[in-house]
């Protein structure tokens, strides 16, 4: 059997075409990885006695803002002008 899985596609094949819920979906996935990754990055850096307690308290008073629902939307604007942009225009009514 010769049966092509996600993981095991040629990525050359053909371009990926994400719809817009995909696209955020990725989008709020790679920020969520980034959050993890710094807390990881800052928990190993506490254990080790790296970070000062100064810099901990810098990092406390300006804190990265999480998403809000103001991102969202403009995340949603954008993709709903792309795919505006992608589709092909609509006949004209009497037109076919």
């Amino acid at each position: 059997m010769n049966t092509q899985t996600t993981r095991h596609r040629d990525r050359r094949a053909s371009p990926q075409h994400f719809d817009q819920r995909d696209r955020l979906i990725l989008a709020l996935y790679a920020q969520l990885k980034a959050e993890r990754e710094t807390r990881a990055a800052l928990e190993e850096a506490l254990a080790n006695g790296v970070l000062s307690s100064a810099v901990l308290q810098a990092i406390i008073a300006d804190p990265i803002p999480a998403i809000t629902s103001e991102d969202i939307a403009g995340i949603e604007q954008a993709l709903a002008h792309d795919a505006a942009r992608a589709s092909p225009p609509k006949p004209l009514s009497g037109e076919r």
